[in-house]
């Protein structure tokens, strides 16, 4: 019986080291977890862009994106996991993209500045309307047949992306539905939506880059890119501390029946602004372009001292042609007219468009010169031209 009784006690004392074991193992896993969750940089890595936030932890990032279009009903979690890096359960519902990238896709040509800027734009494999893009380091590879020409933005080559199995699209939406996207996200193909251009302030633009950097393992250099970006742009603001905005700025140019003018928070206005420029529309709240009539323009602005024209034209002459009416204002008998848009690739994309946004310290710089001479006078425009 004691034997009996003995063996009893041992089972039942077993039990319960197994349990308590159980316990402890349990326990362990959570710190375990706990752990692996725990940041290596402290929040946030994103300090001005207001669309995009970028979390590390020890083996993936989490990129959240959020307001992706104008009205957006939804925002996106991307979690970008290191080769052998664990992702918590809780985070495996989102769409998880291996870092980093061997061949991406972008659609945008505001993107490839950053590819290059990080020294990857030989990973780039394919872009819709290969004829936008300007850069002769891209458009290189686009001779050479190593970026293929995959449509349109609004109508992509579905079979030939699938026949390119990139690692990674990035592309952007313009409204809640977007079919093409859908098909390439059903055929097994990673899609990341970006929100640069909805970025309404020069330097929230630029920083984008960062994600780029975290998509190819390219951290470092891609805080040390927009930190000189940073500095290069608030010694800009510096020499301009000390200027009141005197001169009026005018806007924009017909468009079919229509004026469509900058409204007061968009990048443009923060532009003129910054640069300590008079915006006749800086009042008017929101981002979206402004539609007007001529005749609401030419009241508003027919005395103004400044025009950046939204055109192609390089000579007073031409722009003259295309409406005898801006003649009367002001800033165009003054000569002072200048444009963005004029300055073009060797295929007809527009240099300031494919630029611009990575380049927020140079369009500043720009802008000074238009205003505030004086102040930069060996500076060469980099993107604007005066129409003669």
């Amino acid at each position: 019986m004691p034997f009996k009784q003995n063996n009893k006690m041992k089972f039942y004392f077993s039990r319960i080291l197994i349990f308590f074991l159980f316990l402890i193992f349990i326990q362990c896993k959570k710190k375990e977890e706990i752990i692996s969750i725990k940041p290596v940089e402290t929040g946030n890595s994103i300090a001005y862009a207001k669309n995009i936030s970028i979390y590390k932890y020890q083996g993936y990032s989490i990129v959240k994106v959020t307001n992706p279009w104008p009205d957006a009903n939804k925002n996106f979690t991307y979690i970008l996991k290191q080769k052998n890096g664990i992702v918590p359960d809780s985070l495996k519902k989102y769409n998880t993209i291996p870092v980093p990238l061997r061949s991406v896709v972008v659609t945008s040509t505001t993107n490839i500045p950053f590819l290059e800027m990080l020294g990857v734009e030989n990973l780039l494999v394919g872009f819709p309307h290969t004829d936008y893009v300007s850069s002769e380091k891209t458009r290189a590879l686009i001779d050479k047949n190593l970026v293929k020409n995959i449509g349109q933005n609004e109508k992509l080559n579905v079979e030939q992306l699938i026949d390119l199995n990139p690692s990674l699209i990035v592309t952007f939406a313009v409204g809640n539905s977007n079919p093409t996207l859908e098909n390439l996200e059903k055929s097994g193909l990673k899609i990341l939506i970006q929100a640069d251009w909805m970025e309404q302030t020069p330097l929230g633009k630029a920083e984008w880059i960062k994600l780029y950097g975290s998509l190819f393992g390219k951290e470092k250099e891609a805080n040390n890119q927009f930190n000189t970006i940073v500095k290069n742009y608030k010694k800009s603001l510096e020499l301009v501390a000390n200027k009141k905005p005197i001169s009026t700025v005018l806007y924009g140019a017909m468009y079919q029946d229509q004026w469509y003018v900058a409204r007061g928070n968009s990048w443009v206005a923060q532009f003129i602004k910054d640069a300590k420029g008079k915006y006749l529309w800086a009042d008017v709240t929101g981002t979206a372009s402004l539609s007007l009539s001529f005749e609401n323009v030419f009241e508003k602005a027919q005395t103004g001292d400044f025009w950046i024209a939204s055109t192609p034209c390089k000579t007073l002459l031409d722009f003259e042609k295309t409406n005898p009416h801006y003649k009367e204002f002001h800033a165009f008998k003054s000569k002072n007219v200048y444009s963005f848009d004029s300055k073009v690739g060797a295929t007809g994309g527009t240099i300031f468009y494919e630029l611009a946004p990575c380049s927020p310290d140079l369009v500043l710089q720009d802008y000074i010169k238009i205003f505030h001479p004086d102040l930069l006078p060996n500076y060469k425009f980099t993107f604007v031209e005066k129409l003669n």
